[in-house]
């Protein structure tokens, strides 16, 4: 791997950063919600399983205001992690990147200006079917028109998310799909629960008698079994985009290795189109993020920034380093965009400090004594 603009990572050599023009750049995030995030163990995003799902709408929300209207208080654990929307407002802000937020269905609906996908939230995998396949194929229709849109007005659409428990639901995509994911899924804990989702997923294609690979012609079924209101959604977008000669960067890691793996069934020519994550994914012991994401498309660049969180004086952000966290709302893609926008004028230690800057003010204070 090699080191260009400082602290942005190439995984490989299919992307010459230095020759990266963007001008116009804009970030998308998905907002959603899947049931299977109130299976106990998943996640940690979000204090207990009733405020998981207002956590995509509490993220949402803290991008717009830097504080949130739906909770008290702002979106962070109880010892006080924060939500990696902190990283993206920071990288957004200094950039001056437009953003959008798209709800592809949450259960609380932020205050904020947003554009609806009209879908319903995603069933638990366990009991039912995770969306009707009406739903999946007008997320993915719907993204497609916002996506052709999009291209007229932007060089580059980032594509972020913010669903709770999305890697489990993943996971049983890619799996659908033919792709083997066991035990390459990313966590937002440092232990991930790799035994917990595997039994979900088992479980969960046992009863609908499923096999490995049983709908690698049958994408949208895929979803419909296994998935995620987001997946189709954020798929859409970027065949919009791709299909009208627009760039796409994937912004984040298992879950957007869920949307390639779509894309790649559905024969879009994935050519421009890059994954952009955060270190802490690409350093993951616990998971096989590499090894996934080549597995499914050999030919597709990929990147990862370096926020340096390990040297950060804020315990809550240090905590990304340790294995907490790691990325999320397009935190990795957006610090990519903003350093390639700002033609390596800053960097991911500069980054870190505005980062610190905007934790103090918004967050740190509901946690004095613990930061």
């Amino acid at each position: 791997m090699e080191r260009l603009f400082e602290d942005i990572i190439v995984v490989n050599n299919l992307i010459d950063v230095k020759e990266i023009k963007i001008i116009n750049p804009i970030f998308i995030c998905v907002i959603s919600h899947t049931e299977t995030s109130r299976i106990p163990g998943l996640t940690i995003a979000g204090a207990n399983l009733d405020l998981i799902q207002q956590t995509p709408t509490a993220d949402a929300e803290f991008l717009y205001y830097g504080k949130c209207k739906c909770i008290n208080g702002v979106p962070a654990t109880p010892d006080g992690k924060p939500t990696p929307a902190i990283i993206t407002r920071t990288a957004l802000n200094i950039a001056s990147i437009p953003f959008l937020v798209v709800d592809a269905g949450v259960k609380i609906k932020p205050s904020i200006p947003f554009y609806s996908f009209d879908l319903h939230c995603g069933n638990n995998i366990l009991n039912n079917l995770a969306m009707i396949l009406e739903d999946v194929k007008k997320g993915y229709q719907y993204g497609r028109i916002l996506g052709e849109q999009l291209t007229k007005s932007n060089d580059l659409v980032i594509l972020g998310e913010s669903i709770p428990s999305g890697t489990t639901t993943a996971l049983g995509v890619l799996l659908s799909l033919g792709i083997d994911a066991i035990n390459k899924t990313s966590s937002s804990m440092p232990c991930n629960p790799h035994e917990l989702k595997n039994q979900v997923i088992r479980s969960s294609m046992q009863r609908h008698n499923i096999k490995f690979g049983e709908f690698k012609n049958k994408p949208f079924t895929a979803i419909s079994y296994m998935g995620d209101p987001m997946i189709p959604s954020v798929a859409g977008i970027a065949s919009g985009v791709l299909d009208n000669g627009g760039r796409v960067m994937l912004a984040g890691g298992t879950q957007m290795c869920a949307v390639l793996a779509f894309l790649k069934c559905l024969k879009i020519n994935t050519k421009n189109i890059s994954i952009g994550t955060t270190k802490y994914i690409l350093d993951d012991s616990q998971a096989g993020f590499e090894e996934l994401v080549y597995s499914i498309d050999k030919e597709i660049g990929v990147l990862a920034v370096d926020l340096h969180m390990k040297e950060s004086s804020k315990r809550g952000l240090k905590a990304f380093s340790e294995g907490f966290v790691k990325e999320g709302v397009g935190a990795g893609g957006v610090s990519i965009a903003s350093i390639l926008k700002m033609k390596g004028k800053i960097n991911g230690s500069k980054l870190l400090k505005r980062i610190e800057e905007e934790y103090q003010l918004k967050i740190g204070q509901f946690f004095s004594g613990r930061m």
